[in-house]
């Protein structure tokens, strides 16, 4: 008598999924991609790496730009510039693309929420050259004025002290050409994660008696929190590593001040790197791109600070 099959034996058994060709292609590219970016980072990091060396092991008095002092001395005021331009475009960027994305979110009709995110996406297609000249050229005059009155005004404040700058071209103006030129990513991730709040969040306390304001406090910050967060750290990263809108807007002294209306203005590692780069030789050129390692290491560890701080705040998001 022939053996029978055991039925139950059989529908345990999974079946194999056929892998079409299209599916292992796709597979495989985006697989080739991944590590295409990581042999690229690595590819970046040695070669910042091995030409930063006769820089950091040279005699600065040998050295261009050194001019006898130790390469840490050199680059300080730079990491200052850099940090600082990027700190005061953050601050400046981080409450309007919040308040732009809820008002396109929850507040605005479609039509004109529509109209209003196309609008704001687009500033993320003009080139830095265009806002440099605009912030050099435009912008920076029709500070002035209002630069004057903040330092009549509120000159006690050390920031705002100090003689005001007769060309408007200073540290302030050039951290809000960089506030509007990384307000279009912040505003497109923060209002994405807006829009990913469950509805029931939000319908469940709006059906208790809360007001709108009081429904997206409860429901839709907790939620966005750490795609917030990811935004702004988004937005500092392209803050940090930009250099021709910043090059072409600021009066660059390489001076360590927290003031941000005279004409002594620190100097941002890129835009250092930009104005020094044709003019530099020999181990000048090798000093150049040792800044540029130290920008490469602010950017990472600034990023990595944002991957901390969302993965730690993700334990307690609505998503969870």
């Amino acid at each position: 008598m022939p053996p029978t099959s055991d039925p139950v034996t059989e529908q345990a058994t999974p079946k194999q999924a056929i892998r079409r060709r299209g599916d292992l292609v796709f597979s495989r590219t985006a697989v080739s991609a991944g590590i295409m970016i990581l042999v690229v980072l690595a590819a970046v990091t040695l070669f910042l790496i091995v030409e930063s060396v006769p820089a950091l092991t040279g005699d600065p008095e040998e050295t261009q730009f050194l001019n006898g002092e130790p390469f840490l001395v050199y680059v300080w005021p730079f990491i200052f510039g850099t940090l600082w331009a990027s700190i005061i475009a953050l601050v400046v960027a981080s409450p309007l693309a919040i308040g732009i994305a809820l008002f396109i979110s929850h507040y605005a009709p479609r039509r004109i929420a529509a109209l209003l995110g196309y609008i704001i996406d687009l500033l993320a297609a003009i080139p830095s050259v265009v806002y440099g000249l605009w912030g050099a050229l435009v912008f920076s005059q029709m500070l002035k004025p209002f630069y004057v009155w903040l330092n009549e005004n509120f000159g006690w404040i050390p920031f705002f002290a100090g003689a005001v700058s007769p060309t408007g071209r200073t540290i302030l103006t050039a951290s809000l050409v960089l506030a509007v030129m990384i307000l279009p990513i912040m505003t497109a991730i923060t209002r994405e994660v807006f829009l990913q709040t469950p509805v029931l969040h939000e319908e469940a306390a709006l059906a208790l008696g809360a007001t709108r304001w009081e429904m997206i406090r409860m429901a839709v910050f907790p939620f966005a929190r750490g795609g917030m967060v990811s935004g702004a750290m988004l937005g500092l990263g392209r803050a940090l590593g930009e250099t021709m809108a910043v090059t072409m807007v600021l009066s660059a002294t390489g001076a360590v001040t927290f003031q941000v209306l005279n004409s002594n203005n620190p100097t941002p590692i890129p835009a250092n790197i930009a104005l020094n780069f044709g003019e530099a030789y020999g181990d000048g050129v090798n000093v150049l791109i040792a800044t540029g390692l130290i920008l490469f290491l602010v950017t990472f560890a600034v990023n990595a600070i944002a991957r901390y701080v969302v993965n730690r705040r993700a334990e307690f998001s609505g998503a969870n």
